[in-house]
């Protein structure tokens, strides 16, 4: 498996990079998995602070990634074609401001060399959610801290 190169995503433009590349860019704060509520009129996006059942919120990633799509229909997959519009996903994820021409930020894992940076920087779902399975009515849910 060829190693990629030190900021491989200052020099490459999203859809060059290497599957590794790709997946390397998500940070693992596990906002993506939060159910959203969208105006289709405005675009406008609400987000909750409910997670997908499959998400195990001790480390932060899908219990069955590999299936994801299977388990959940609607979950969405995140492709370079997809970036050509990421108003939906959080302000801080690695591939929306990759595709906003931005630099990835100081707490980003690839940058910091930990991936605790995005629980001490205040960017992980990490024991703020709860589990769709044990949730109610998701406008009771609404949170400002996930955008």
């Amino acid at each position: 498996m060829p190693q990629s190169s030190p900021n491989f995503w200052k020099n490459k433009p999203l859809a060059a990079l290497s599957p590794d590349e790709w997946e390397s860019l998500c940070d693992g704060c596990a906002k993506c998995c939060l159910h959203r509520i969208e105006d289709e009129d405005s675009k406008e996006v609400f987000t909750t602070n409910i997670v997908c059942r499959y998400l195990d919120q001790d480390v932060c990633r899908c219990d069955d990634y590999a299936n994801r799509s299977i388990n959940v229909p609607d979950c969405v997959s995140v492709t370079p074609e997809l970036l050509e519009d990421p108003y939906w996903l959080p302000s801080t994820c690695a591939y929306r401001i990759l595709a906003e021409g931005k630099d990835l930020p100081q707490w980003h894992p690839l940058v910091s060399g930990s991936t605790e940076t995005v629980v001490s920087s205040g960017n992980s779902i990490r024991g703020r959610v709860v589990c769709e399975t044990e949730a109610d009515d998701p406008e009771h849910h609404l949170v400002q801290w996930a955008s």
